[in-house]
């Protein structure tokens, strides 16, 4: 195998996570999951998801259901909220949370390899990076808004690629949905490693972290 000389990140669930207040105002505030339930939730889309996913509006299904389940448990089932909510979770505008020290390690990671983000996103992407104080660590930044095509496609990841004049053979891959990241940047012939702050995937016989820290110390220990 070609020695490693790239990183591609996701945004996400991995760079960035949701403002839930935001995403949640549609909904009253005392139907508001906790982070727990939250993660419980994305737990279970994902696992579903994984065994069911097909082309179409990856991320658009993807959050459908992940609200249709949310709303189900809180007794609050209403198309025109889950509408409302999918509508919020897609504004990228609404992921700005970012968990200490992520830029510190990702400017340790950039001192060894290149770095790009791979998102499939609404366009915006590098505005909430710029606004959260980490677009600087990337080289390039390919969003499926621009893109048109969306992760798992081969095109996206080909695109960003080719922006940052990269190999497949030499680059990595960090998403959070097995599905769409992992097994799209595996067939797009990159190395993958799935990002799972919500354990969705323990137990699984998957190359996985929990964190920033984890990823900086896989990264270099597996490079």
């Amino acid at each position: 195998m070609a020695k490693r000389r790239f990183v591609f990140l996701d945004v996400g669930n991995t760079l960035l996570f949701p403002n839930r207040a935001r995403i949640l105002a549609p909904l009253s505030e005392d139907r508001h999951p906790t982070l727990e339930e939250w993660q419980a939730v994305e737990r279970r889309t994902k696992q579903e998801f994984d065994a069911s996913m097909t082309d179409g509006r990856v991320d658009h299904g993807f959050w459908w259901t992940f609200h249709t389940h949310l709303l189900e448990e809180r007794g609050a089932l209403d198309n025109g909220v889950r509408d409302a909510l999918v509508r919020n979770t897609q504004n990228s505008g609404n992921w700005d949370q970012i968990l200490p020290g992520t830029r510190e390690a990702l400017e340790r990671i950039r001192r060894d390899y290149a770095m790009a983000v791979i998102s499939n996103a609404d366009g915006r992407i590098d505005e909430v990076l710029r606004r959260c104080g980490i677009v600087d660590c990337f080289q390039a930044i390919t969003d499926s808004g621009i893109v048109g095509h969306e992760k798992p496609h081969p095109a996206i990841f080909q695109a960003a690629l080719r922006a940052m004049k990269a190999e497949a053979t030499e680059s990595l891959y960090v998403g959070d949905v097995y599905s769409v990241d992992y097994l799209g940047a595996r067939n797009a012939g990159m190395d993958a490693l799935l990002f799972d702050v919500a354990g969705a995937y323990r137990g699984r016989e998957l190359p996985r972290v929990e964190s920033m820290r984890e990823l900086e110390s896989w990264v270099h220990s597996a490079g």
